[in-house]
């Protein structure tokens, strides 16, 4: 049985022409056999591939070869092909959708205006610094923070990333304007942003966890700041940094530990929810 591999990546710089970019992307993918999904805009590229640890290797290799991808940090993680039902590359406004791509500028350098990076020997410096004064932010949808997150952080509770603006515009947040805040997320790519739109409504001291979750469990794992489980954007839906994971996810139906996340019936139609084994195998019976 051949070794199977995700990856994922993103890269903040100017791409003139994305439509060539997303032709690159595609037929390089088909090329090599990975599937997952790519989005480009002009902000630059934010990807998660998988495959057999060959075929990735080859896409990576050959995506780092175009000059404003060489820099990209690749993240790898278990899974393979399987885990994405089909190949997707997509040209859109934003890597990711806040609604504001007018707002977000980039160089060569990244992100303009966005916060300082920390990795997670500098975070925990941090709070080892300034104590409760440090305030953690998850950058993250809702469903995603109620099965993992960091101890302690601010979780909004959002349906969408679009929702964001919206919250810090309300003035909800206005109280943390002059305390350290710290931005995290999955892989870094929805910090890195919100981070400048914090920045740029008058949160004075913003940090942004580089790498994101997934950087700071392979420093950590279950051993640091980090509690629960890690929702991922597959079929997989959820991954742990150890076997000692934490289970701080509750079942929307009855309320026992889980930290599964399913495609589950409510009154609103088919939705993504944190349901246990039994309530999902109640339904898919009934």
């Amino acid at each position: 049985m051949s070794l199977s591999k995700i990856v994922l990546f993103y890269v903040f710089t100017p791409l003139t022409d994305p439509d060539a970019i997303r032709l690159w992307q595609q037929t390089l993918c088909e090329a090599v056999g990975v599937r997952g999904r790519i989005v480009i805009s002009t902000h630059g590229i934010n990807a998660t591939v998988g495959g057999e640890i060959g075929a990735v290797k080859k896409y990576v290799a050959a995506t780092k070869r175009y000059a404003a991808f060489a820099e990209a940090d690749i993240k790898w993680s278990d899974g393979g092909v399987d885990d994405f039902p089909r190949l997707q590359v997509r040209v859109r406004p934003e890597i990711v959708t806040f609604g504001r791509p007018d707002e977000v500028r980039v160089d060569d350098g990244g992100v303009i205006g966005g916060g300082r990076r920390l990795d997670p020997d500098q975070l925990h410096e941090l709070i080892a610094e300034r104590g409760d004064e440090v305030v953690l932010f998850d950058g993250r949808n809702s469903i995603e923070s109620r099965i993992g997150h960091l101890r302690g952080a601010v979780r909004p509770e959002v349906e969408t990333t679009r929702e964001f603006v919206d919250l810090l515009d309300s003035g909800r947040y206005d109280h943390l304007k002059d305390r350290p805040v710290v931005t995290y997320c999955t892989g870094g790519v929805r910090c890195e942003v919100l981070s400048s739109l914090m920045h740029a409504r008058g949160f004075a001291d913003v940090y942004q966890l580089e790498g994101g979750i997934v950087n700071y469990g392979k420093r950590f794992g279950d051993d640091g700041l980090w509690r629960g489980s890690l929702y991922v954007f597959d079929k997989r839906m959820s991954v742990q940094f150890s076997d000692h994971a934490e289970v701080v996810g509750r079942c929307d139906t009855c309320g026992a530990p889980t930290d599964a996340v399913r495609n589950h019936p409510d009154v609103n139609g088919r939705d993504l929810a944190v349901v246990c084994a039994s309530c999902a195998a109640e339904v898919s019976v009934g």
